[in-house]
């Protein structure tokens, strides 16, 4: 395995990591107070190319395989996880459908669009009655015509408010189960289609995320991705195929987290001396580094064998659940080290305790991880 970055990676992660540091991170409080992403750190995200990083470069994307995509999303992940989640759930399952899956004329029609961010992709799968069981979906989806009329709603979509352009799973054979759900490349702007309620979230503000609702909504039956009933292998794929990028964001959330408590344990004074001199102390830090050390290694193995073509169903559900488990523990660490000042909302550590929580929820929650874990086990020994 072979995690060396080409030039042209090394150079755009340089980049980022000089966008975050200075432009992104001094304005983090302000996105936090007014739960909105500033419009020039947008249009600045825009003009690097941060939303094109899945996007073939035919379409006007950088083209970037799943290592190089990793060691952007890590730096990105040092920052306002709203802000990443803007990035990242457009790069990520908001356009990977539409480039694995797509026809030629889809690709051609929506990709330059949204290379550019002209358009942000949205992955509308979860419902009141269909999260973690995507099987369960009442949102349906009847042929007439050349056309099909979607009713039905979705809730915790990310990128909603600020999306154009949505990945939607409905119901088109009843009787099938699972094996009736198809997915609709929908646009906003449809006839029929309207956008909910904004939801409250415990953390990442500036990343919104609200309910849809389809009211016999007009879908053109060119719009359907990939084969029709195939909708739920197609969402598993989707979700399995974001899986290495989400354990990269977490990594680089981690790794700013260590650095602040690396910075707080050296200039905090008590019992005559800097805490980072005191064992307990010491401890944790060890014990955050050895996390993130493990995570790195981890999250950059499972890219190169998605880059190498490999099967990656089991070992991306164990870089997604170790992810999010490794984010929690650092952060909760983090507090720790931090004493009170870690617990106020002045500072940006409480910021990330809050943040690192959806981790084991969102795109597949722990629990449903250890599942395909162990699906995937069984599996292999029958094989």
């Amino acid at each position: 395995m072979d995690f060396n970055l080409s030039e042209d990676i090394e150079f755009l992660r340089s980049n980022v990591r000089k966008f975050v540091k200075e432009e992104v991170e001094p304005l983090a409080m302000k996105i936090e107070e007014d739960n909105e992403i500033p419009k020039e750190i947008v249009e600045a995200s825009k003009d690097m190319g941060l939303f094109s990083l899945s996007i073939p470069e035919e379409y006007g994307g950088l083209g970037l395989d799943m290592v190089g995509k990793c060691a952007i999303y890590e730096e990105l992940g040092k920052t306002h996880n709203g802000f990443t989640t803007l990035i990242g759930a457009h790069t990520g399952i908001g356009t990977v459908g539409i480039v694995e899956l797509g026809t030629e004329e889809q690709k051609q029609k929506y990709l330059p669009k949204m290379a550019t961010g002209e358009y942000i992709g949205a992955f509308a799968l979860t419902e009141p009655s269909a999260g973690s069981n995507a099987a369960n979906l009442k949102t349906t989806a009847v042929k007439k015509g050349d056309k099909y009329i979607l009713n039905g709603s979705k809730h915790y979509i990310t990128n909603a408010v600020d999306g154009q352009v949505f990945t939607v799973m409905a119901v088109t054979d009843p009787d099938k189960g699972a094996k009736g759900i198809t997915s609709f490349i929908v646009e906003k702007d449809f006839p029929g289609f309207q956008l909910g309620s904004v939801e409250e979230k415990m953390g990442l503000r500036g990343s919104h995320s609200a309910e849809l609702f389809f009211e016999d909504m007009e879908v053109p039956e060119e719009n359907v991705l990939g084969e029709v009933n195939r909708g739920y292998v197609n969402a598993l794929k989707i979700l399995a195929n974001g899986r290495a990028g989400l354990a990269a964001r977490n990594l680089g959330s981690c790794e700013k987290l260590l650095e602040h408590c690396l910075e707080y344990a050296n200039e905090r004074q008590q019992f005559g001396k800097p805490i980072i001199e005191i064992q307990a102390v010491q401890h944790m830090l060890s014990e955050m580094t050895m996390l993130i050390e493990t995570l790195r290694s981890l999250t950059y193995r499972v890219a190169w064998m998605t880059d190498q073509g490999k099967r990656v169903v089991k070992e991306a559900a164990i870089a997604k659940l170790y992810g999010s488990e490794v984010y929690n523990k650092v952060a909760d660490l983090a507090v720790q080290i931090h004493g009170g000042i870690g617990y106020m909302k002045d500072y940006p550590i409480e910021r990330y305790f809050r943040d690192a929580r959806i981790t084991k929820i969102y795109e597949g929650t722990s629990e449903i991880q250890r599942n395909i874990i162990a699906n995937e086990l069984v599996r292999e020994t029958r094989k």
